[in-house]
């Protein structure tokens, strides 16, 4: 989706405005986002509202699920995976590859312990934690 780079420019542009920035983060707390809640807790009226989830949507950073008359939000993680990657790309410098996005933070099980040879070998029953870096 993110390409080119008018789509990961279109995508800024998107979360460059405080309202839809506000949305973006209320959708991140959740998997989906009832509209209702945003125009409880938005300080802008319904059509507005309408308005930014639009844009947010056409810059590929959520999606829309209509049930009924009530619309649901969901941010589009890969989205939003892909525009960090290229932010990424544009620091110099070592970068950590095994830390884990939010949404993946939520959706990954506990891996098996595997670290039974590590206990035996360094005699401690506590290893440290270990960050592969990449340049």
């Amino acid at each position: 989706m993110l390409g080119d780079t008018t789509a990961a420019a279109e995508a800024f542009k998107a979360l460059g405005d405080p309202i839809r920035w506000s949305i973006i983060q209320q959708i991140a707390e959740q998997d989906e986002l009832a509209a209702s809640v945003l125009d409880d807790t938005l300080p802008v009226s319904k059509p507005t509202i309408s308005y930014h989830t639009k844009i947010l949507t056409q810059a590929g950073l959520i999606e829309v699920r209509k049930r009924g008359r009530n619309y649901f939000y969901r941010l589009r993680a890969g989205t939003l995976e892909e525009l960090l990657e290229q932010l990424g790309a544009l620091v110099p410098g070592p970068r950590s590859v095994d830390r884990p996005t939010p949404a993946r933070r939520r959706a990954r099980k506990p891996a098996p312990a595997r670290t039974e040879g590590l206990r035996m070998a360094s005699g401690d029953d506590n290893p440290p934690p270990v960050s592969l870096l990449t340049w």
